[in-house]
């Protein structure tokens, strides 16, 4: 379905210090959907080259009313008046008909979605898309690389710039660019600044591609690994790993599908953990620090200046930053003691530790 459409735009060939970009300006077709996959679009949206169309995913409900709206990318190509294309399935013939009438030169696909089949690869003038992917290829292929690689506890990962091929992830890289990884970074924050990176890597490509000089360089498919798409399941944290372990996994899974554990009073639910870091302050700050911690188990601080909460782990104290009850707001651990108290000593599969701590 064709939501709208625009008159192409002239085009005059941009400087560069002194000397003029003498290669055309390519006719973009864009394939994304969230907003991850904004910067790219803007990126291209003020350069040179021209966006003839948008493809993006249906309506979808959204929010907590589940309200149907569209897409991040919808609502961009809506406002800057480009052809937007949305529907269930890109490989149907009205799709392919709808997109040829449009004559790109080459697509460009962030975080589309859906499956791009081959006659919509091979659609545009030079018979290929290319990929913007949030890993060093070949490493990380699959719907969670940044997740994975903060999993993994990696200290770097990066962007490539890869042809869509059949297989996935797995076709040649023109660009990759690495970035180093924050050690309490999370998933959504190091996601944004991949979004930014890809933006400028995925123009620098299609600057090498309009002028020919781009180079493919096939991935050694023999190192590939895969990060498959996180599950809610994937976010419950384990006590019985060790400090290191438990904050990656706290880190990788917010904000979604986030961090979970079981709260230890009867009923009470589950407590989401969206930031933390290792304890590495002095045992005189935690109450009943003459005993080593128990995995899952509560202590309160008995220093004002101190993290308010720790929770025992399989090698020491992990100190929660950010918490949420279900369906409640983001708050820190003394803004959620103060409206849910717990007593220090129990555990959070909800078993009292058998310690008797004020």
């Amino acid at each position: 379905m064709v939501s709208t459409s625009r008159n192409a735009r002239s085009y005059s060939p941009k400087r560069t210090g002194n000397r003029t970009l003498a290669s055309p300006a390519l006719r973009i077709a864009f394939f994304g959907t969230p907003q991850v996959a904004l910067p790219t679009l803007d990126g291209l949206l003020a350069s040179r080259h021209e966006v003839v169309a948008v493809v993006s995913q249906p309506d979808r409900g959204r929010g907590r009313g589940r309200k149907s709206s569209p897409s991040p990318i919808s609502e961009r190509a809506l406002s800057a008046g480009i052809p937007l294309l949305r529907y269930e399935t890109v490989g149907e013939l009205e799709a392919i008909e709808d997109l040829r009438q449009y004559q790109p030169d080459l697509g460009v696909v962030v975080a589309y979605g859906q499956f791009i089949p081959k006659p919509v690869r091979t659609l545009p003038r030079l018979g290929y898309l290319i990929n913007g992917h949030a890993s060093l290829l070949p490493k990380y292929r699959g719907a969670s690389p940044i997740a994975q690689a903060i999993l993994d506890g990696e200290k770097y990962t990066g962007v490539s710039v890869m042809r869509v091929e059949k297989a996935m992830d797995a076709g040649p890289v023109a660009l990759s660019r690495p970035v180093e990884i924050g050690d309490e970074e999370t998933t959504g924050e190091l996601t944004l600044r991949l979004s930014e990176l890809a933006a400028r890597l995925l123009l620098e490509a299609i600057n090498a591609i309009a002028g020919e000089v781009v180079q493919w360089t096939e991935q050694d498919h023999a190192r590939a690994s895969v990060a498959p798409k996180l599950s809610r399941a994937d976010g419950q944290i384990d006590w019985n790993q060790n400090t290191a372990t438990c904050v990656r996994r706290i880190n990788a899974m917010a904000p979604k599908p986030g961090a979970f554990t079981r709260l230890p009073e009867q009923g009470a639910g589950e407590l989401r953990i969206l930031r933390a870091k290792p304890y590495t302050g002095p045992a005189s700050t935690i109450q009943g620090h003459d005993e080593s911690p128990r995995p899952g188990e509560l202590r309160l601080a008995d220093d004002p200046d101190a993290p308010p909460l720790r929770i025992g782990t399989a090698d020491g104290w992990l100190v929660p930053l950010e918490v949420q009850r279900s369906g409640g707001k983001v708050m820190t651990p003394a803004a959620f003691l103060r409206g849910h108290p717990l007593s220090g000593g129990l555990l959070l599969d909800g078993r009292a530790s058998g310690k008797d701590f004020p």
